[in-house]
């Protein structure tokens, strides 16, 4: 995605922090729609990965970068989208960050790593450490 997409859409989205479902063990409202950045090398890397083991159909992917993605359509702007790792739950619930990672593992049968990947210390590190991908994406994929 380049800057000149992201001109009139550079607001902050209502209600874009991260919620966890279902911790107590009940079902999920899948499919999970994960918005990403076709643009990115990593990121499409990332999903690509993703796409080969959804054989359960839970994992659904858009690529807000593409010219047929429509903000309207999804209330999420590129430039939002592109701050951080987005998904949407088919009940509307907005989840972002490592978060996103940690469910999509979940539905691909990563059970084991989700879990793992909840846990207090590692949670922390994991969280930091997207963090800092995602604010420096640009720059270490060359289109800063």
């Amino acid at each position: 995605m380049n800057k000149k997409s992201c001109t009139g859409y550079c607001q902050t989205s209502p209600d874009i922090h991260s919620k966890v479902l279902a911790q107590d063990g009940g079902p999920k409202p899948y499919p999970l729609t994960v918005y990403f950045d076709g643009d990115c090398p990593i990121c499409r890397r990332e999903i690509d990965l993703m796409k080969i083991f959804n054989r359960k159909n839970h994992l659904k992917f858009i690529d807000f970068a593409a010219s047929s993605y429509l903000p309207e359509e999804h209330g999420l702007s590129p430039c939002d989208l592109g701050q951080v790792i987005h998904a949407r739950w088919a009940d509307g619930t907005l989840i972002t960050g490592i978060e996103v990672f940690r469910e999509m593992w979940e539905a691909i049968g990563l059970r084991r790593l989700a879990r793992l990947a909840r846990r207090p210390t590692i949670n922390k590190i994991l969280g930091r450490a997207y963090d800092w991908f995602a604010r420096n994406r640009l720059r270490l994929t060359g289109r800063a």
